[in-house]
């Protein structure tokens, strides 16, 4: 089984290798509903979604079982669903001390890598007014919650400060067994992005492999490869794992880890044909997979978010399409700000797969997005 925000990459990929599972999570989208068992909180429940809720039902449910986002914030919760039964990806004990920024800061400078300086909520005297800065959530993901601070603003005790680096956003996706880590892939984060409906700092994409101007390819392959291996050794990571980071005059600066599959990983086994969940379960039983081959070409995603309330078409003739998914139920209201669907392009670049992408959504706004009366 799998559990979280939503399930349903991680679900295909296991789905494609030929698992059996059963999902619990908040949206149940359409394609999700038509490939695997699952339960959304919401449209099968009529509860809001939350983690332990999620984990209570999950727990219905015998055999292994697997997280997404956002259970790496709650290690009591992924304690509770552990319990009595193999659990495929990092443990409570793990999560506590990786998803610390301050823990995560100190290992990441013993070592010679670069984090941008982050600052405790009971600290923020100390911010440098000369530099930018960004309020976070100590337990968030997804860019929600995240915006820009200035000295004198409230600041909550559930929130930090990051100082704000100008620079290209990416991910880095690797296999760990505990000790020793294979990067599977490094992609562009598209984040905020307008062409997708997206505001602020929300996660709208990615665009694998990484391209940047100002950053070496193999370079960046080098300081990738450097950091997973790092986070790994130091917190004991197992499974698949993301990190994300800003490149700025071709220097990687870690953001955050994200001790799960993480967003880019479906983009990588479209490109290389790896399978991310069987290389997610071999690397929990020590054998990592050697380094997929480069990729002909680029591949992504954007999450198409609606710029006003508006209810689907019919979307079941869309069902089976390569190039969308994650769709909503015919008939289904979705307002203003949240996530839509999910599309997909490949092109030569990233630039002509960028104007995929842009096309993609148009094509979603016109003939599946009709304004809410």
């Amino acid at each position: 089984m799998i559990v979280g925000v939503s399930t349903r990459a991680f679900a295909e990929s296991a789905h494609r290798a030929g698992y059996r599972c059963r999902t619990v999570d908040a949206f149940g989208d359409l394609d999700q509903k038509a490939m695997v068992e699952n339960v959304a909180l919401a449209r099968d429940l009529g509860r809001a979604y939350g983690v332990a809720a999620a984990v209570a039902i999950a727990r219905r449910w015998p055999g292994p079982a697997a997280y997404v986002a956002n259970l790496e914030n709650h290690p009591a919760a992924v304690r509770r669903l552990a319990a009595g039964r193999r659990l495929l990806g990092n443990g409570p004990e793990v999560l506590a001390r990786v998803r610390d920024p301050f823990s995560l800061a100190a290992v990441l400078g013993s070592a010679g890598v670069r984090m941008p300086r982050t600052l405790p909520a009971t600290e923020a005297g100390r911010a440098d007014p000369g530099r930018a800065w960004l309020r976070k959530p100590v337990r968030g993901g997804g860019g929600s919650g995240v915006g820009p601070w200035r000295p004198g603003q409230p600041l909550g005790p559930r929130a930090i400060l990051q100082e704000r680096l100008e620079g290209t956003p990416g991910s880095i996706a690797f296999a760990a067994d505990g000790r020793r880590a294979v990067v599977l892939g490094v992609s562009r984060q598209l984040i905020g992005d307008a062409a997708f409906g997206a505001t602020g700092y929300h996660y709208a994409g990615s665009i694998f492999p990484f391209v940047c101007d100002d950053a070496d390819p193999a370079s960046v392959a080098e300081q990738a490869a450097a950091i997973a291996e790092t986070v790994t050794a130091a917190f004991g990571l197992r499974g698949v794992n993301g990190v994300d980071f800003v490149a700025r005059d071709g220097e990687l600066y870690v953001l955050e880890v994200n001790p799960r599959y993480t967003a880019s990983m479906e983009l990588i086994e479209r490109a290389t044909g790896l399978s991310i969940f069987e290389a997610h379960v071999a690397a929990l039983d020590g054998a990592l997979p050697a380094p997929p081959a480069p990729p002909s070409g680029a591949y992504g995603k954007a999450i198409v978010y609606a710029r006003r309330d508006v209810v689907m078409a019919d979307t079941r003739p869309w069902l089976g399409r390569d190039d969308v998914r994650d769709l909503p139920f015919p008939g289904e209201r979705i307002r203003r700000g949240r996530p839509v669907c999910t599309v997909f392009a490949r092109a030569p670049d990233a630039r002509g797969c960028y104007a995929g992408l842009v096309a993609a959504a148009r094509a979603v706004e016109e003939t599946l997005m009709r304004e809410a009366s």
